[in-house]
């Protein structure tokens, strides 16, 4: 039983206000983006702050409704549609983390995309956001690839991001948006 108290003083010692962890749909979507609107209300917040920490957060728990279908269930493994989502405030930032399986063929288009995001500025962003509005269909998945786009335009920073193992045919992707507290 000492997990509890290593997870609860881990929880304390990253600052974690929020964290779900379980099988991600639209309902469970809603229950999370209700809670973490009630918590950031709640703190008082400046609302320029609250609407990008918000945006992130939706953004994020989209992208894990939205790419759990990759996962197939298997019996013994840990693989499955299980993901996990976490939020963290400190005196200077708010962190919106994710984490969910992802299938190891898409791993390495996915890290190319995220690292050319990352190469971006401001307004080499703003750019890409448009050509992405301009010319590109919407996935079989509901998605026109905007959400990592609009996650780093919205939290001026680096998205930063891993893949751990976690199968022959899986690894886990985890995903650190950071959102500064300091008014522009």
């Amino acid at each position: 039983m000492n997990f509890i108290y290593d997870l609860h003083r881990t929880m304390t010692l990253q600052k974690l206000i929020l964290v779900f962890e379980g099988d991600f749909t639209q309902e469970t979507t809603k229950s999370i983006l209700a809670m973490a609107e009630r918590d950031l209300d709640s703190s008082g917040e400046e609302s320029g702050i609250k609407r990008k920490v918000f945006n992130v957060m939706v953004e994020a728990l989209q992208n894990i409704v939205k790419h759990s279908s990759e996962q197939g269930q298997k019996a013994g493994s840990l693989v499955s549609h299980s993901a996990i989502f976490m939020i963290s405030k400190d005196d200077s930032r708010y962190t919106v983390m994710t984490g969910n399986p992802i299938v190891k063929t898409n791993v390495a288009r996915l890290t190319q995309n995220l690292n050319l995001l990352n190469s971006k500025d401001k307004e080499g962003l703003k750019e890409m956001y448009k050509e992405i509005i301009k010319n590109t269909q919407i996935s079989d998945k509901g998605g026109a690839g905007l959400g990592f786009v609009d996650m780093a335009r919205k939290s001026g920073e680096k998205l930063e991001f891993q893949f751990a193992e976690m199968s022959p045919e899986y690894d886990f992707f985890c995903l650190k948006v950071n959102i500064s507290r300091e008014k522009e």
